[in-house]
Order: C-alpha cells, then sequence, then structure tokens
C-alpha cells in the first residue's frame, strides 16, 4: 500500500490561482502532485501520471466535471473530490451518482480539504486476514482483495464508494447500520454534508446488484434509522 503521504493527486481546475495554490499546499504536505485546467489535458495527464485521488472542478472549459468523473471512473478506480461552487444538493448528487467520493465547496479551507483527502485515501488500507476473505452469500460474491462483486457468475461493475459501502454492509448480515454509523465507517471522518449521500449510492449499489429496485432483497431499508445487508451467508 501507498502512503498516504506519498499518494498521487491530480488537481483539475481552470482557475491557475485555485489550481497553483492547491498544489503548492499539497506538495508542501509531501503529496505528488499535478495539475491540469481543461478537460483534454486532464485526461492526457491522467494516463501517464495515474493519480490515487482527483480533485476535480465542475465547471472546466471543455467538459463538465461530471463527464469527467464519470470517464476518469471508467478507466479506473480512481477517487474523485469534487470542487465546485454549486451548494445545491441536487447538484452534488448528480456529483455522486456519477462516481464522485466526496463533495467540497469553494471558497474552501485548505486544512478542511486536507482532511478530506486523508479520509478518502485510508480507504486504502491493508485489510486484515479476516477483512480479506471473501464474503460469500447466496446471491452475491464479494472479494475485498480484487475488489470484485460477482453474481450468478458475472462480475458487478462497482466504484470504489459503492464497494466500500456494499462491504461494510456485508462483514455484519442482518445488523442495522445508521446512516451516521456508515459515514463515519465509510467515510471515515466526520462528514460535513448531508447524510442522504448514503442514500444516494445505495440507490447506486441496488441498481446494479438487486433483481427488483422496487422490493430490494440484499439491502433492505429500516426506516427511520438506516439499513441492513440480509443476503443469507454460505457455509465455508
Amino acid at each position: 500500500m501507498i502512503a498516504v503521504a506519498c499518494a498521487k493527486i491530480l488537481i483539475v481546475e481552470d482557475d491557475s490561482a485555485i489550481r497553483n495554490l492547491i498544489m503548492r499546499f499539497l506538495g508542501q504536505k509531501s503529496y505528488q502532485v499535478q495539475g491540469a485546467a481543461d478537460g483534454k489535458s486532464a485526461l492526457a495527464i491522467f494516463e501517464q501520471f495515474s493519480p490515487d485521488l482527483v480533485i476535480l472542478d465542475v465547471n472546466l472549459p471543455d467538459t463538465l466535471g461530471y463527464d469527467l468523473c464519470e470517464k476518469m471512473q471508467s478507466l479506473t478506480n480512481v477517487y474523485i473530490l469534487m470542487l465546485t461552487s454549486r451548494t445545491d444538493l441536487d447538484d452534488k448528487r448528480k456529483g455522486f451518482l456519477r462516481g464522485a467520493d466526496d463533495y467540497i465547496t469553494k471558497p474552501f479551507d485548505l486544512e478542511e480539504l486536507t482532511l478530506r483527502i486523508q479520509a478518502i485515501l485510508k480507504r486504502r488500507r491493508v485489510v486484515s486476514s479476516f477483512e480479506e476473505k471473501p464474503l460469500k452469500f447466496m446471491n452475491i460474491i464479494i472479494d475485498p482483495i480484487s475488489r470484485e462483486v460477482i453474481i450468478q457468475g458475472s462480475t458487478i461493475a462497482l466504484t470504489s464508494l459503492e464497494f466500500d459501502l456494499l462491504h461494510c454492509l456485508a462483514q455484519e448480515p442482518g445488523r442495522v447500520w445508521s446512516r451516521a454509523e456508515l459515514i463515519q465507517k465509510v467515510w471515515d471522518y466526520n462528514y460535513l454534508g448531508d447524510h442522504r449521500v448514503v442514500d444516494v449510492h445505495i440507490g447506486q449499489i441496488r441498481k446494479k446488484i438487486e433483481a427488483n429496485v422496487d422490493s430490494p432483497s440484499i439491502i433492505q431499508t429500516i426506516r427511520g434509522v438506516g439499513y441492513k445487508f440480509i443476503d443469507v451467508p454460505l457455509v465455508v
């Protein structure tokens, strides 16, 4: 595992003052950093640099950050931190639906940005011998080493955050998790945004793993509380 402080970060921001400020600040924190001012150059750098995390502005001269986020997620499981001046929840929801791991709104504090980066990169931790074992159920296999989800022999494509959330739920079948508990466990810090972000990601996971999204058989909603994983584990 690459140390968090040595991680590679790509900053995609058309405002050169903001981009250079972030690059200088993160460089002082010992991160490896590169910057891009538009979507085209960002993709070129992305393919050569292979960043661990991308700080991505929503409004770029040649594309929307949402589209670039989706494109990058289709190439690798890179973490995406969206950077925007938009404060509307629907805009944030759109970013999460396209694969973003977190969202920070301009103007922002550089120390808060650092905390969010550290929290995202902590998901790259080495798993324990217990955690690394594939979770096998009647309808689904979840492998934390390959980070693959398999249903009836087919591999299901999940974003990094979607996988982490599903794996968290599946480790304790039948346990009811509140949204706040899932935020703390999966996001790994005191998330400052709306806890309904959990609902957005659960909805995306259900679309990919449930036979009937309107009547889910794997992730059950516990009204007024949160969610639980209810598939039946296999005896191995």
